[in-house]
């Protein structure tokens, strides 16, 4: 089984930055995905920024080029920086980890774990 923990989220003005951070813990031999998915009211959930444990990430179109996800050298904690925040960016955004591989990492269907999520207000 594997934990998750999320922090960093707050309220920002738009155009600022904010990072969230998600520290995973238990059998943490297992994932080989980890991603940042979000979710705004009456919304469904979105990936917004994946990455493979070995190499690589993938992000939306709404984020690419302003959002950056990183794995620590330990690969336990994953990061999203968050660049040029907009309004839109408002949301509930969850940390999600797979045990074993998908080629989808932005699809939140393909994990198995989750954190409680951290709330992030744009304005």
């Amino acid at each position: 089984h594997v934990q998750l923990v999320e922090s960093g989220g707050g309220s920002v003005q738009a155009g600022g930055s904010l990072r969230l951070s998600c520290a995973a813990s238990g059998n943490t031999n297992s994932i080989r995905n980890m991603g940042w998915f979000r979710q705004a009211p009456g919304q469904e959930r979105e990936g917004v920024a994946g990455l493979y444990t070995l190499g690589g990430s993938e992000y939306s179109d709404s984020v690419k080029g302003r959002f950056t996800i990183t794995l620590d050298s330990a690969g336990n904690t994953v990061y999203l920086q968050m660049n040029n925040l907009k309004p839109e960016d408002t949301a509930m955004y969850y940390c999600a980890a797979k045990a074993g591989f998908t080629y989808s990492p932005l699809s939140a269907k393909e994990y198995n774990y989750w954190g409680q999520g951290t709330q992030v207000t744009v304005s």
